[in-house]
């Protein structure tokens, strides 16, 4: 080939570039927003929720490998302050509540569940948790009744 053939020729790159360019000058940037979750979602359907932690874990270790721990803690240092700028303390305080409170609520239903299930088979319950009973009874104590259908403690 001359050189009058390459001449005014572009790379596969530099055409992609340029037709994006285009693309977003024509149709704005939402356009590629749009496109990219509705692309998301495909994935998801297709390959599952699992995909993507592996690939967001595999890409965690490269980035750990690449520029080392230290990074992970400036970032994060750099987006808490950010958040802080932006949302001001008393935001810290109140996602902290809102967490509590859903453990909490976690936790109480945990219990509910393993007294409702030891309520059901009081042997196989001792069994699975791997601990005769207490006392001589699997029944729950007076002092915490279970609640009936409905009720909150």
């Amino acid at each position: 080939m001359s050189d009058k053939d390459n001449k005014g020729s572009m790379t596969v790159a530099e055409a992609g570039r340029k037709g994006g360019e285009t693309v977003r000058n024509e149709r704005g940037r939402e356009f590629y927003e749009t496109i990219g979750r509705k692309g998301g979602a495909t994935v998801k359907a297709e390959r599952g929720r699992s995909f993507y932690e592996e690939i967001g874990r595999k890409g965690g270790e490269t980035v750990k490998a690449e520029r080392g721990a230290k990074f992970y803690e400036e970032i994060g240092k750099k987006g808490g302050d950010r958040v802080k700028a932006t949302r001001g303390p008393n935001f810290y305080e109140e996602i902290g509540r809102k967490g509590g409170q859903k453990v909490k609520k976690l936790i109480e239903e945990g219990k509910r569940a393993a007294r409702a299930a030891m309520a059901a088979s009081p042997a196989e319950g001792a069994a699975a948790e791997g601990a005769a009973p207490t006392g001589g009874t699997t029944a729950a104590p007076a002092s915490e009744p279970t609640p009936g259908p409905g009720q909150n403690e």
